[in-house]
């Protein structure tokens, strides 16, 4: 004799957790989240992210004690106040803006810099594209230690 719960024809019902609504429910939901999270918080490609700094590197050095031939050093850009570094002549917004460079200061800052910061020095377009976006912070993470 079956008893309940033993896998008797009919007790319990059959129902399959790996098909059927929930799965879809649950893929719908994974799909919808990914969807919503923001930049920083997606897989990132610094190899990307190196390809997409070569239009910084015209400005910009990465290595310790780099020179900043147009634009600041950026090595240990993360974590540093913006317009602080020794040897840069930055402008009076940059300094005076209270930024401390992260994931979401220069996101905001690289897609539109003139736009986020009225005033400062840098003459560059800015990145539009969120992938490449994120990709070059992946880099910079990187190579800014």
């Amino acid at each position: 004799m079956f008893a309940p719960g033993a896998g008797a024809i009919g007790w319990p019902p059959m129902v399959s957790y790996r098909t059927g609504p929930w799965m879809i429910r649950s893929a719908a939901l994974v799909a919808a989240f990914a969807l919503l999270m923001p930049v920083a918080v997606r897989a990132a490609d610094a190899t990307a992210g190196q390809t997409a700094f070569a239009k910084c590197k015209i400005c910009h050095t990465l290595e310790a004690g780099g020179r900043s031939p147009v634009g600041p050093n950026l090595h240990g850009v993360f974590g540093r106040k913006a317009g602080s570094l020794d040897g840069y002549a930055y402008s009076a917004t940059m300094k005076n803006s209270g930024i401390v460079w992260d994931d979401e200061t220069l996101a905001k800052y690289l897609r539109d810099p003139r736009g986020s910061m009225p005033g400062n020095k840098m003459a560059f377009p800015g990145i539009k594209n969120d992938e490449e976006l994120a990709n070059l912070l992946a880099y910079l993470h990187q190579a800014t230690q």
